[in-house]
């Protein structure tokens, strides 16, 4: 376990040139297209005041050919009214296009305050990870990654970083990734569509309880048919009494039987049909999306099963939503003034209501797996987006049976490429651990936070920002940001000790299942042999088995124990280290503590890198910089006196 010094600085990708290029493009159509709407909503305006105009003047003087310009007026206005529309619907598309490049550049800048925050994903308490490596909220991985439209997206993309996936659908999503990434044109219009006319986050929690729910109305047949009898006889008596071929007012007896069918049906049908409209228009957001994923053929297996989910008993998802938003506009507001008659004459909603629940029992239970798919055609084109924006960046090699985690040039993903500072760093073997020391803002906490986060975007599938990375399938832990909690009565060092406990419990369960404790001495920074078992050292080399093999538990510990005085910290961190290092998890430490590794045996298992800074003296006092480079060894300079005279506090 090493890591080498010598930094390589990631160009920044040509894409933000590209995403420049097309926002200036499609900003300058919308302006030109909103140009031509202001005048053809002037011309249709004007047509159908002058053809108003014309139509009471030929009236009032009985001149038909007056009469016959306003209808030709009327006409055109009809025209110039389908034009209008055309161009609007073009506008908005070119205006969405110029958005969605121009958050894409401010994604390739990492300017975090250009780019909105559309999701509102928090950490779970007592996540592995998450809080940490800053996976959720402004300026995380979610917020670089969340060139989504729709809530299936966005809660799929947090899924994939808060839950690794097992290498087969690593490889899927890979494959996946590669087939999409060439795509600029396809994903912009699969972000476009799933954002809808009003850019947000639609939610279809509630729709898809009413789409998996029992229909209420099929379940009584008897009034079902009754509603679908009593308004035919009503037609049928009343046509007949109208014409004298019946003497008596027969219609009566449906008419009252409409009004008690009404009482019993007509309240609930409208309620339904208000809630399921509303809930309609936002569904139907995600119609033009699942059109787009069901039209485009792909090759990447991922893709293709997304592809066959888009459509429910051979008809595609986007005309099932469409036939659902057909059903509702023929449903009849209380609030119309015809309602009333229409209603106690055909019980309308009642029938409107039957096609619904109809589709529902249909179509109903596909409508979860519609928004599965589209959720992950989603989150592979946002990685597919970060893979195009960054082509300098890795494809992660797994290595199941490999001891260590291995990465050329890695850097953080979340800070700009024209500044971030990249490392060959190297954790593992079982039986050693990585010990980072350093100044005071020389970089530890984010070399630690690099590893972490590029770990995250390989075991979800998507490209690493290092030129080079192989790993074993991992359970990544890290405590790296623990809080007090005065709710809970905890205090810091508590609540740390109570993180690090979860971390050694989880390094038990995984030498449990993959047999890799590690007893005797650890080797030297040399590379002397491992005094372990020959089981470990067997299963450490044994054919990679097709089952999904067992993860080694990786750990992130970033200055541990600060709550406490130094002696007591200095024993407690080498005895969790201990612990770690027994059961055979691999990590890296970082601390101030330059004496942690002088016990003979932990000695032996660190492999010690550091991180220094420059001083230079000018005439205002000490100038500090850091390069942010990692070098072999233990640091040998520290710089909290030095600091404090940089922010001007006195020294002694």
């Amino acid at each position: 376990m090493t890591a080498t010094g010598e930094g390589i600085p990631l160009p920044p990708a040509d894409a933000e040139g590209l995403y420049a290029e097309r926002h200036d493009r499609f900003g300058g159509e919308a302006d030109v297209l909103a140009a031509q709407s202001t005048r053809l909503a002037n011309i249709r305006l004007t047509l159908f005041l002058v053809a108003l105009a014309l139509v009471v003047w030929g009236l009032w003087a009985s001149l038909a050919p007056v009469l016959g310009l306003a209808a030709l007026c009327l006409v055109g206005f009809g025209v110039i009214v389908a034009r209008h529309r055309r161009v609007e619907r073009e506008r908005r598309r070119t205006a969405a296009l110029a958005e969605i490049n121009r958050e894409a550049v401010a994604r390739v800048r990492r300017d975090w305050d250009a780019l909105p925050l559309r999701h509102d994903t928090r950490p779970e308490p007592g996540h592995p990870y998450a809080q940490d490596l800053d996976l959720f909220g402004r300026a995380s991985l979610l917020h670089l990654l969340e060139a989504v439209g729709t809530r299936p997206g966005a809660d799929a993309l947090a899924g994939w970083l808060a839950t690794p996936a097992d290498l087969a659908t690593v490889a899927e999503r890979q494959a996946a990734v590669a087939e999409l990434a060439p795509g600029v044109e396809w994903r912009d219009d699969l972000l476009r569509r799933a954002r809808g006319p009003g850019g947000e986050h639609p939610e279809a929690a509630a729709f898809l309880a009413w789409a998996e729910d029992s229909p209420w109305l099929t379940r009584q047949p008897a009034l079902l048919w009754a509603a679908r009898i009593s308004p035919l006889l009503l037609v049928v008596l009343g046509i007949a009494h109208a014409v004298g071929a019946i003497a008596y007012p027969l219609w009566l007896v449906p008419f009252a039987a409409n009004m008690l069918l009404g009482w019993r049906l007509a309240g609930p049908a409208v309620q339904t049909l208000q809630r399921v409209e509303l809930l309609t228009r936002r569904f139907g957001a995600y119609a033009d999306a699942l059109e787009l994923v069901a039209a485009t053929p792909f090759s990447a297996p991922a893709l293709g099963r997304v592809h066959a989910a888009t459509t429910a008993d051979g008809v595609a998802a986007a005309e099932q939503i469409r036939r659902l938003h057909r059903i509702t506009i023929f449903a009849q507001p209380p609030s119309s003034l015809l309602y009333t008659l229409i209603e106690t004459s055909t019980l309308w909603n009642v029938h409107v209501l039957a096609a619904l629940e109809g589709w529902q029992a249909r179509v109903g239970r596909h409508a979860r797996g519609w928004l599965v798919a589209l959720g992950e055609a989603e989150a592979l084109s946002a990685l597919a987006r970060l893979a195009h924006d960054n082509p300098d960046w890795a494809v992660p090699r797994f290595a199941p049976s490999g001891p260590s985690l291995v990465a050329d040039a890695l850097a953080h993903p979340l800070i700009n490429g024209a500044v971030r500072v990249a490392n060959d760093v190297e954790i593992g073997p079982p039986g050693t651990f990585l010990l980072v020391t350093g100044s005071n803002m020389a970089g530890k906490s984010t070399l630690l936070r690099s590893v972490g986060a590029n770990v995250v975007l390989a075991q979800a599938g998507a490209p690493v920002c290092a030129a080079r990375m192989a790993l074993p399938p991992v359970n990544l832990w890290t405590s790296m940001r623990v809080q007090d909690s005065l709710a809970e009565g905890v205090s810091f060092f508590m609540a740390e000790l109570q993180r690090l406990k979860q971390i050694v419990d989880a390094a038990d369960a995984d030498a449990s299942s993959t047999g890799s404790t590690v007893a005797g001495a650890a080797p030297n920074s040399a590379g002397a042999d491992v005094d372990s078992p020959a089981a470990s050292v067997a299963a450490a080399n044994a054919p990679e088995d097709v089952r999904e093999p067992p993860r080694r538990l990786l750990y992130l510990l970033d200055e541990i124990l600060q709550g406490t005085n130094t002696a007591e910290r200095q024993i407690a961190a080498r005895r969790i280290i201990r612990l770690l290092v027994a059961r055979g998890a691999i990590g890296a430490v970082s601390t101030h503590d330059l004496t942690l590794a002088d016990v003979e045996d932990l000695g032996r298992a660190a492999q010690a890198i550091h991180l220094t800074e420059t001083v230079a003296e000018d005439g205002a006092g000490p100038l500090m910089a850091f390069d942010y480079r990692v070098r072999p060894g233990i640091a040998r300079s520290t710089n909290a006196l030095r600091l404090l005279e940089l922010v001007g506090l006195p020294s002694e």
